[in-house]
């Protein structure tokens, strides 16, 4: 269970009946009141409103125990005593201070929803403010799967149509952390490339072809005939070569903040000079290196977590890992000449302020491809999913959703 701050009310006349006592409606208002003066001394009182989310009563029901008069003062306690994926429950005491009588308790049911009054997970901050699930689920455990002489990690949950999340560099399968939680209807797929996060770090071996082959055996070893193929940057980059190579494993696409053109020039230089800094400095000076172009200018300053994060990210690549992206994106194949061939239903994602791949680009991309669907997520940089995290996984489950 998780408490809340106690919080001190003192009972006013206008809230009472003829007779003196607190009127019963009048108690819903001091346990409402009690909880917004809790929140105020802990994360603030906007905390749900940052977070795009509302907590809707679902059921009330209250136990009045005693008899509570003007000047009273009653402290009220509130303890979480059940919290689910989308709903958590209250409990709250109210008791009087002259003589510690418990005048009131409340049971609340609270259901999570967005601004379009639809259920929704609770989003991380919430889960921290809360508490864990208290739903009987036991921890979630990483799978591990051996797949082409490299054990990859890869967080599998729920049931339902698959979704394979690749993530982008330099990152792992947690940039999705937020989209893992809150799209709850579908079986979601989400592991760290070779290289990468808990996964093994061969020597070499490492192409986006590698790469394609690694997460079509992971999905033969999940036993998952076909999936939805969502990827970022990179993981965008390793989505089309999955196209090339295995187009019957794909059930649909959702292509964000990446390109199908092959690297210029200059790209090729920056790759190589990247490599380099990797194995003289490691990852971490290459997340310094790439953190000012990877965040909307606004992140962090309104959003510092997301940039302590992205290094978290950065220092659990190995070194192979690391020269190993960078040299497969550096001579990756143009993959422009499949955006027409292009079947199955495709959303195509870029942050607005996405500097590494700008809107008009990733507009462009999705233009080249049949019935695309194309969506802007405002106020995020090269990492939506992060950035803008209720706002990315409502795109991803209307698209879901229609499929």
């Amino acid at each position: 269970m998780t408490n809340l701050p106690s919080v001190e009310l003192t009972v006013y006349p206008y809230e009472c009946d003829a007779f003196g006592h607190l009127n019963e409606a009048s108690f819903l208002a001091l346990f409402e009141r009690a909880r917004w003066d809790a929140l105020a001394r802990g994360p603030g009182m906007n905390v749900f409103q940052r977070n795009g989310v509302w907590p809707a009563v679902r059921k009330a029901t209250v136990d009045y125990k005693a008899g509570a008069f003007p000047g009273d003062i009653l402290t009220i306690e509130t303890v979480v005593t059940h919290r689910g994926t989308t709903s958590m429950t209250l409990r709250q005491v109210a008791t009087r201070g002259s003589d510690g009588v418990v005048v009131a308790e409340a049971e609340i049911v609270f259901v999570c929803i967005d601004r379009l009054g639809r259920s929704t997970p609770m989003p991380d901050e919430l889960v921290k403010i809360f508490g864990p699930r208290t739903s009987g689920a036991s921890p979630r455990e990483v799978q591990r799967h051996t797949v082409n002489g490299v054990e990859l990690a890869c967080d599998v949950r729920g049931e339902g149509t698959p979704v394979l999340f690749i993530h982008g560099f330099p990152f792992d399968r947690t940039m999705w952390r937020h989209q893992l939680a809150m799209l709850a209807r579908w079986k979601r797929i989400a592991p760290d490339l070779r290289g990468a996060g808990g996964s093994g770090a061969p020597p070499d071996g490492y192409s986006l072809a590698r790469y394609a082959d690694d997460l079509v055996a992971l999905l033969d070893a999940l036993g998952v005939r076909q999936a939805v193929v969502c990827g970022l940057s990179m993981g965008g980059y390793i989505t089309l070569e999955l196209l090339r190579r295995h187009a019957d494993r794909i059930r649909a696409l959702i292509l964000m903040d990446t390109r199908a053109r092959a690297d210029s020039p200059e790209s090729r230089r920056s790759r190589d000079e990247l490599a380099r800094l990797a194995q003289a400095e490691g990852p971490a000076a290459v997340a310094d290196r790439l953190l000012p172009r990877l965040l909307a200018p606004d992140t962090p300053v309104s959003q510092p977590e997301v940039v302590t994060q992205v290094r978290e990210m950065a220092a659990r690549l190995s070194v192979p890992g690391t020269v190993g992206a960078l040299l497969a994106m550096r001579d990756r194949k143009d993959a422009s000449d499949l955006l027409p061939k292009i079947t199955v239903p495709t959303l195509v994602l870029a942050g607005a302020e996405d500097q590494i791949t700008p809107p008009q680009d990733v507009r462009a991309l999705a233009a080249a491809i049949p019935g695309a669907r194309f969506t802007e997520i405002p106020a995020a940089g090269h990492l939506a999913p992060l950035e803008q995290p209720l706002a990315t996984a409502r795109a991803l489950g209307d698209f879901l959703q229609a499929l």
